[in-house]
């Protein structure tokens, strides 16, 4: 197995970052195709917590070779406060770390713009980081963006093509916002500042994954959010602003799907999302207080600090992204956080509906059909192997194959890298 992609299949925040970790141990090169410092990957190193939003998580291994892809969207400020976290941690990135030139830039009127439209939606917002993301793909769409080979050119280009765009950004900003405008001068001055510093990272990231994979090298692509954030696929108008399939790891990445050999889907075994939209087995207040508090659950956001909503498991949901994705096998996570209740229950399908509903009335409206699993009220924190986890936990994992139609790889019992329960060896 060369080249394997890990993807969310549901709302984001599944443990992605751990999973990803795991398997970097065993790859060569990491791959980080789309989204932008939206996304966030958390992982626990020696009981030493590790954040990454723009940069691969991977990059924690010496071995590695990290690429932040030409579907990503880069805000320079963000990826050079990563960057001294690396060298703050003594994570040395020189001559490991590549970004694409075709990579757009988050500009601050992408993010001003955000929060202003976030604010003018009122009740209907759609609960976005306000990182300026969806603005910079709206830019990307309507071909008047910055990319990175622009902020790398000449600074007379890069000045040029700035000030072409504010002419009208600032426009908007004064007419729709009754906001003060952007000045080119010192906006320009301000990323050529950027420029300087990131150049050394530029590569031609398609071309050095396309060698790669000739020759049969290891390649890990780390997938960001969750499937019902894809802009086309997900709860559509509560999405983010990219591709969050394992087809948009292609395009973002440059890269052929010939080239990925597997896929494997990471999702909790129960349902979280952050922000606004629907979220159908989301718990009622008395059984959300079975639950551990959102802390001890390592239920707030990454990114934003904020408390994710908490639901049982939507088996339902997880055939759907299952389908959307082509996943070959499961990674489960926060199997422990469930070892207290003492029973579970798992959404099979919604009434009335034959398949998952598109329209975002239908799935606002959709009522789970939930059977009930009893709960093992022993601790998993400890279990070394599969086989020593407690009988019904086997079960409830047992019923969530079958339900999803696809092999489980792994289980999490915790953050740690150790608290791990393989079934599979993926690069094996």
């Amino acid at each position: 197995m060369s080249s394997i992609a890990v993807v969310g299949l549901q709302w984001g925040d599944e443990g992605k970052g751990k999973v990803i970790d795991l398997l970097a141990k065993d790859a060569l090169h990491i791959v980080r195709a789309q989204g932008g410092n939206n996304a966030g990957h958390t992982i626990v190193i020696e009981g030493r917590e590790f954040r990454f939003h723009l940069i691969p998580s991977g990059i924690v291994y010496p071995h590695t070779n990290c690429y932040i892809g030409g579907g990503t969207v880069i805000d320079p400020k963000s990826l050079l406060s990563e960057i001294e976290e690396l060298t703050k941690n003594k994570i040395s990135y020189t001559g490991r770390l590549f970004l694409s030139r075709y990579a757009h830039l988050v500009m601050p009127y992408h993010r001003l713009m955000d929060q202003l439209l976030e604010k003018v939606k009122g009740t209907t917002a759609i609960g976005t980081t306000g990182r300026g993301i969806g603005p910079c793909y709206l830019d990307k769409v309507n071909r008047c963006g910055l990319r990175v080979a622009d902020l790398l050119g000449t600074p007379t280009h890069f000045y040029t093509q700035l000030e072409k765009t504010l002419s009208f950004k600032n426009r908007e900003l004064e007419k729709l916002y009754d906001h003060a405008p952007f000045d080119s001068a010192s906006l320009c001055e301000e990323y050529l500042i950027y420029a300087e510093k990131l150049r050394s990272l530029a590569a031609p990231v398609e071309e050095l994954l396309y060698e790669a994979s000739k020759r049969k090298e290891r390649i890990l692509f780390e997938g960001a959010q969750g499937a019902l954030l894809d802009n086309t696929f997900g709860s559509y108008p509560f999405v983010t602003s990219s591709c969050t399939l394992s087809g948009g790891i292609c395009a973002g990445a440059g890269v052929g799907p010939s080239k990925i050999a597997q896929t494997v889907g990471v999702a909790k075994v129960y349902t979280t999302r952050v922000g606004n939209g629907p979220l159908p087995t989301e718990l009622k207040e008395k059984e959300l207080s079975l639950f551990p508090d959102h802390a001890a659950a390592r239920e707030l956001g990454t990114t934003t600090g904020r408390k994710r909503r908490i639901g049982w498991l939507d088996a339902f949901l997880l055939r759907h992204t299952i389908c959307l994705n082509g996943v070959d096998s499961l990674a489960l996570t926060k199997l422990d956080i469930l070892d207290d209740l003492d029973e579970i229950k798992i959404c099979t399908g919604y009434k009335k509906c034959s398949s998952f509903p598109v329209s975002i009335d239908a799935l606002l409206a959709a009522e789970p059909i939930y059977e009930v699993h009893p709960g093992w009220k022993l601790s998993t924190r400890t279990i070394k192997s599969y086989g020593e986890l407690p009988v019904k936990a086997r079960n409830y994992l047992r019923r969530i194959e079958e339900l999803a139609g696809v092999p489980i790889a792994l289980v999490s019992v915790g953050p740690e890298r150790a608290k791990t329960l393989w079934l599979d060896r993926f690069f094996e």
